[in-house]
């Protein structure tokens, strides 16, 4: 398929610069096949059935924007302000990043961070992509990445308004508890501790596993054939317990709800050919777009998804081609809230996947 067959036209308008309040009051668009239901998002425990499993992902993010200053390479040069998005952590004491401007950087620069922390610049990629180590690791580069970075809002936020203490607290799941991501998982945003507790109430149980969502989710398709784009790695685990549990409802005859496109992208990523799920650890670019055959989730629940992105071509492979072409008319036209502050959709596979 070409990339131009997942564009669409949004209003500006439309973008959400911020959450719901309360977080489920947002608006809920069930999909199943070409039938569309208007709900709100509190409204889940009734929509779901008892026995039914939701799988969470508690990735929990790290204030991954930064700003650095690259010194003048020679005397009388000029220093260069750089920043940074975190992406992916490739070791201890490194990590990828995308740069901006990247053009002024070169391998083995050194950066200068607030706080007195350093990193060399170690290699160069694709879309501004720059392989840093810094000179501290683990968890005491964590806690001065945490004490001197700002909350990675999306561009399409961030070119609108500047992050705020708000977003210390909007940007995180009320779950969230391993550190790591550089983005949030957005289908998880609306949960709030009065709604988990109606779930349980109505038969509900839930489960997690971790998927550290890098800032590549942001970037859009620029080869013309979408087979032709490559997935930058994200890390992800389940645990044997998570994966015991899943499996069991699934023998059971329950359905799996999987709360976001990262939560079911790990689940396809350690599932085998009968959709068995494996315990796992370590990296995936598995790449989701119509044509794959889902194995996993029965359901799934995510945010509306920008166009010519990979997220939005997950969908569609999930809830079908036309069905979501249509959804995100209907969604549109309903003037429903788009992107990772947005609504919600819950989207039922079809029954011949």
């Amino acid at each position: 398929m070409n990339t131009a067959d997942f564009d669409y036209a949004l209003p500006q308008e439309l973008i959400a610069l911020r959450p719901a309040e309360p977080r489920d009051s947002a608006r809920l668009l069930v999909i199943d096949g070409m039938k569309r239901a208007d709900k709100v998002f509190s409204d889940l425990p009734n929509i779901l059935k008892p026995g039914d499993l939701l799988v969470l992902n508690d990735t929990k993010v790290l204030r991954a924007r930064l700003h650095a200053l690259r010194p003048a390479r020679e005397e009388g040069g000029q220093s260069v302000a750089i920043e940074l998005l975190l992406h992916h952590r490739t070791g201890a004491a490194s990590w990828e990043a995308f740069a901006r401007p990247a053009k002024r950087l070169r391998v083995h620069d050194l950066l200068e961070f607030p706080g007195g922390l350093f990193a060399r610049v170690m290699g160069r990629g694709e879309d501004g992509l720059v392989s840093l180590t810094f000179e501290r690791e683990g968890p005491d580069l964590d806690a001065a990445i945490n004490a001197i970075g700002e909350m990675p809002l999306p561009p399409y936020i961030a070119s609108r308004r500047k992050a705020d203490p708000r977003d210390e607290a909007d940007y995180q799941t009320s779950f969230a508890s391993d550190l790591g991501a550089v983005a949030a998982p957005t289908a998880g945003l609306h949960f709030t501790p009065s709604l988990f507790k109606a779930l349980e109430q109505r038969g509900l149980e839930g489960v997690t596993l971790t998927l550290h969502v890098g800032g590549g989710t942001f970037l859009p398709v620029k080869t013309e054939d979408v087979k032709d784009h490559v997935m930058h790695p994200e890390w992800g685990r389940i645990t044997a317990d998570s994966a015991d549990a899943i499996n069991a409802v699934r023998a059971a005859g329950g359905r799996i709800v999987a709360v976001g496109t990262t939560s079911l992208k790990l689940l396809e990523s350690a599932a085998d050919g009968r959709g068995v799920i494996h315990p796992f650890e370590g990296q995936t670019k598995l790449f989701i777009a119509p044509g794959y055959h889902i194995r996993t989730a029965d359901l799934l629940i995510t945010n509306f998804h920008l166009p010519r992105s990979t997220l939005y071509m997950l969908v569609q492979a999930f809830g079908g081609v036309e069905a979501m072409r249509a959804a995100y008319a209907h969604a549109i036209a309903g003037r429903y809230r788009f992107y990772s502050y947005g609504d919600a959709c819950l989207i039922h596979r079809p029954h011949e996947q």
